[in-house]
């Protein structure tokens, strides 16, 4: 009896298997209505997936495919947003396998194939049976009696694995209770989307006022595509718990504010303690693509240029003689994110390139650094390099010991002498500053200092054209 009743179970088994599949309800992008693409600092990105999908009341297998290749299934919500409540996640799949030879040929093993193979001189097609043995590192076969190895002609398979797809696909069971037409919006988290902010700025011939302009790079390998996409960055350091988020982003904000000085294409707003940038026109990522979207532009913003000389504390405790034969000065700009300085943008973290034309009206590149995020009304400061024709000669010309015997109330004099020499047809100011340790001050110097703070001496030295000029000073500190 169990032997007369087997057949008949299993080809009921494999007719419920088929009609499963046939019954499978698929949505593409050509049911997509809209997408929301917000894409984070490290690689993390929000969609919003809206499409216009036929539903059969009751139970039903929903397939939602181009879904991203790196989506966070455990994140992924499935809500109706004409009628709410409507529908009901039971179980979902998230089937990332997408179709390939290699694949394929994977999910066949211990299954039967068909091996076609052509002989050489005639033509004429044979067809044997095989069972897929192994497909790591290669394929093993087993036809008829024997083994064999590698590909011996095509291969023929029955069917593709319904768990191996074309695309990346969210397989949800679902219970619907609404109408059967409905629109629906998938929200998930994503890895695979990730963007950046660069500048460019050109300095005047005066080194006094520049232009910048800020570009968005936005670059897409998550597997999917986002067409018409509302796009929207977020600037900040966002936390995730590692080793991935427990859940969306979601969050109100205030109304957006438009820039009053800076033109950009993009209008900018608070999100909670980060900016949220919003593309004010519909843009689209394609898979495997490097995109770039203009943030910002100013002109005439007032700039700042330092030469800056940097000590350090170590010689101001021991006897050190010479401490450096044409050391390198700094070449710093800066200039203030404010609306009167024609910027007042909170600028996102990115790298700042410089240029300055030459003679011919031709733009050099003259140094880059790279700036954290910047709120309004704060200064950035970018070190471009150092100096090729202003130097500094700086010796210790006198150390003395004055107290100390333990542990502590160490107290030591020490006495300096820096040259600075200009080689430029033009004067020139260099900023020198020397951190001091301890209790410190200074006992006499040649011009005078400020107290920068706490624990810094800072001089503003100024040199004539292909000139020098000579900073002496004598400090006293105690531990």
């Amino acid at each position: 009896m169990r032997q007369l009743l087997l057949p008949p179970l299993m080809g009921l088994a494999l007719a419920s298997s088929a009609l499963a599949q046939t019954e499978e309800q698929r949505s593409t992008l050509a049911d997509q209505q809209g997408v929301a693409v917000t894409i984070y600092n490290d690689n993390l990105a929000l969609i919003k997936d809206q499409r216009k999908l036929q539903l059969k009341p009751g139970a039903t297998a929903l397939a939602f495919r181009d879904v991203s290749a790196r989506m966070r299934p455990e994140t992924a919500m499935l809500r109706s947003i004409n009628a709410p409540g409507s529908l009901s996640v039971q179980e979902q799949n998230f089937d990332f396998d997408l179709l390939t030879p290699q694949k394929l040929l994977e999910k066949y093993v211990n299954r039967s194939v068909s091996i076609v193979r052509t002989n050489p001189a005639t033509g004429q097609e044979t067809t044997e049976q095989a069972q897929v043995l192994s497909a790591n590192n290669g394929v093993v076969l087993r036809i008829g009696q024997r083994i064999e190895t590698g590909i011996p002609g095509r291969i023929i398979y029955s069917d593709v694995p319904p768990n191996l797809r074309d695309r990346p696909t969210l397989v949800m069971s679902l219970d619907n209770t609404g109408s059967t037409q409905q629109d629906v919006e998938l929200s998930y988290l994503t890895g695979g989307l990730a963007w950046k902010a660069d500048y460019v700025v050109e300095l005047n011939a005066s080194d006094d006022k520049l232009d910048i302009s800020g570009w968005v790079t936005l670059t897409n390998t998550s597997g999917a595509s986002y067409r018409n996409a509302k796009l929207q960055l977020v600037a900040g350091d966002v936390n995730q718990v590692t080793p991935v988020a427990q859940g969306a982003v979601r969050a109100m904000a205030p109304a957006p504010a438009t820039l009053q000085k800076a033109k950009s294409d993009m209008v900018e707003q608070s999100l909670f303690e980060y900016h949220l940038y919003t593309l004010t026109r519909p843009t689209t990522i394609a898979e495997n693509q490097t995109k770039q979207v203009a943030l910002l532009s100013a002109s005439g913003v007032p700039a700042r240029k330092e030469l800056l000389l940097k000590g350090n504390d170590d010689y101001y405790q021991s006897s050190y003689g010479e401490l450096g034969q044409k050391m390198k000065v700094g070449v710093f700009v800066e200039f203030d994110n404010k609306e009167t300085s024609q910027l007042g943008m909170p600028l996102p973290k990115g790298i700042i390139r410089v240029y300055k034309k030459d003679g011919a009206g031709n733009a050099q590149f003259i140094g880059e650094d790279r700036v954290d995020h910047t709120p309004k009304n704060e200064k950035v400061r970018l070190k471009l390099g150092d100096a090729f024709d202003v130097t500094v000669d700086k010796k210790q010309t006198d150390f003395k010991k004055l107290a100390g015997t333990g542990k502590y109330n160490y107290m030591f004099e020490s006495a300096y002498e820096l040259v600075l020499k200009n080689a430029k047809k033009e004067p020139v100011v260099v900023t020198v500053q020397e951190p001091m340790p301890g209790d410190w001050q200074v006992l006499s110097e040649s011009q005078p200092h400020t107290k920068g703070s706490s624990n810094t001496a800072v001089w503003k030295v100024s040199i004539p054209a292909e000139g020098s000029t000579k900073l002496v000073y004598r400090s006293l500190v105690r531990f």
